[in-house]
């Protein structure tokens, strides 16, 4: 099974060289794809030397930052095109631990998912030495998430997934609409309304020691808008259903 795992990028300039080495290490038998938005430090430079290092490695250059979702969207397109089998994406900030990675991809066997999320909320799961507000605003939104979409994905929001490229295709992945971090919670409710089977994996989330965080309160009030409007349509879409099959 050919596997590409995607890493979007924006001044990452002082965790992309670890990252790659690794990801590398942990998952020999994987590509990996660094998809940058023209980041102004010199990221996708520093990429494509580690890439012509170590093999294996792609750099995906856009013309500008246009938000996560986006370059995941350009990331996923570039990946399907290239005939993968199944595509992951993670931080590649290190908050996620690629050590990791052979644990979930073993899983969408194990559990014949179609999706494995690499999730903060499931016993074995943590997020150490996050502040008290941070933890529960990423609690109350996952909550949120669930309740609203319906679903029993306990951790939407997070970034590390796998996925089966099948999957990704069956969704309508170019269809999404989310420009930042929605993105994440969008795709797994399409997963989720296709009937598709869902796995949550325990990861420690540990947070980035270099460089800065790119969620803003903007990004967030994206995800709350649209994760409130796909509940308000769905649910308005079945009632609308079941009254005219009456």
């Amino acid at each position: 099974m050919r596997t590409l795992v995607i890493t979007p990028t924006y001044d990452e300039v002082e965790n992309i060289d670890e990252f790659l080495r690794r990801t590398r290490a942990a998952v020999p038998h994987a590509d990996v794809l660094v998809v940058d938005d023209n980041s102004p430090d010199g990221t996708g430079d520093l990429a494509e030397a580690v890439a012509a290092e170590l093999g294996q490695i792609h750099v995906l250059r856009r013309p500008a930052k246009e938000g996560l979702g986006v370059a995941y969207r350009a990331g996923i397109g570039w990946g399907l095109d290239q005939g993968y089998d199944i595509i992951c994406h993670m931080d590649s900030d290190l908050s996620h631990d690629p050590a990791a990675l052979p644990v979930m991809l073993a899983r969408l066997d194990e559990d014949d998912a179609d999706l494995v999320i690499g999730s903060r909320y499931i016993p074995g799961g943590s997020i150490p030495h996050w502040p008290w507000f941070r933890r529960m605003l990423s609690k109350v939104g996952n909550f949120y998430a669930g309740l609203v979409l319906g679903t029993s994905v306990r951790d939407n929001t997070t970034g590390y997934r796998v996925y089966r490229a099948e999957m990704l295709q069956k969704m309508d992945y170019a269809s999404t609409r989310s420009k930042g971090y929605g993105f994440m919670i969008e795709t797994a409710y399409r997963v989720w309304q296709r009937g598709g089977r869902i796995v949550e994996s325990p990861i420690a989330f540990t947070d980035r020691v270099r460089g800065y965080s790119k969620m803003t309160l903007t990004v967030a009030a994206e995800e709350l808008l649209l994760v409130t409007w796909w509940g308000v349509r769905d649910r308005s879409r079945r009632l609308l259903a079941r009254v005219r099959s009456r």
